[in-house]
């Protein structure tokens, strides 16, 4: 998909604003905030929305902070081969989001709730699978140790935050659908897998639409 532009007039967040402490202060405050995105656009027929949420992992590594993302296998029936964030559907026995989000990633990965403080959430953000997704920040202690669900998850790998926080990264695309114009995110990275082996990771879709409404709500 052709990149229409990229939003190098944006300033990247640098390490102050990166701070655990900023973090905390801004999700603080993220109930009373308007985000950037709020869903993927019309939806289609079917059925109703379902509640869900995703874990977004920072993990606290000596040169900053790293996003964890999967990459979900391909036989999966939604968005197999993306990139995403830890989770799904919430279930009748949840207390809330967060504990959704953190169920999810142990049984995606083997994250250890011990390991992961939840320090915020994100306004929810409407897939085009109608799915309402509460994004829920945590912060990952190291040492890391994960055995992730062959059977839904393909690899896992981390991206520094400040990459990720950087709008000059954050392309757009546009593309017509069903007549009409419509928009979304990439955030493409090259990096080191779990495997040492360096590749190009596109990330797009809901989980950048995610990630740029962080963006917005630490720069503001």
């Amino acid at each position: 998909m052709p990149v229409s532009g990229a939003d190098h007039h944006l300033p990247a967040l640098g390490d102050a604003r990166l701070d655990e402490a900023v973090l905390r202060q801004q999700l603080a405050q993220a109930h009373a905030w308007t985000p950037e995105l709020s869903g993927d656009g019309r939806w289609g027929s079917g059925r109703a929305p379902a509640s869900a949420a995703v874990l977004v992992p920072l993990v606290r590594r000596e040169h900053g902070l790293t996003v964890l993302l999967t990459r979900r296998t391909e036989h999966l029936r939604h968005h197999g081969g993306q990139i995403s964030f830890p989770g799904g559907r919430s279930e009748p026995d949840d207390a809330d989001s967060g504990a959704t989000a953190m169920r999810e990633a142990q049984e995606e990965l083997g994250l250890q709730p011990s390991l992961v403080e939840l320090i915020g959430q994100l306004p929810a953000y409407t897939t085009v699978t109608h799915y309402v997704v509460t994004p829920v920040v945590g912060l990952v202690r190291t040492p890391l140790s994960l055995a992730p669900d062959p059977g839904e998850v393909a690899e896992v790998f981390e991206v520094p935050l400040a990459f990720l926080m950087n709008p000059a990264h954050h392309q757009r695309h546009v593309f017509e659908f069903d007549g009409g114009e419509r928009q979304f995110l990439s955030m493409p990275w090259t990096g080191a897998g779990a495997d040492g082996v360096r590749r190009e990771y596109f990330i797009w879709g809901a989980t950048a639409a995610m990630l740029r409404n962080f963006y917005s709500l630490l720069a503001r």
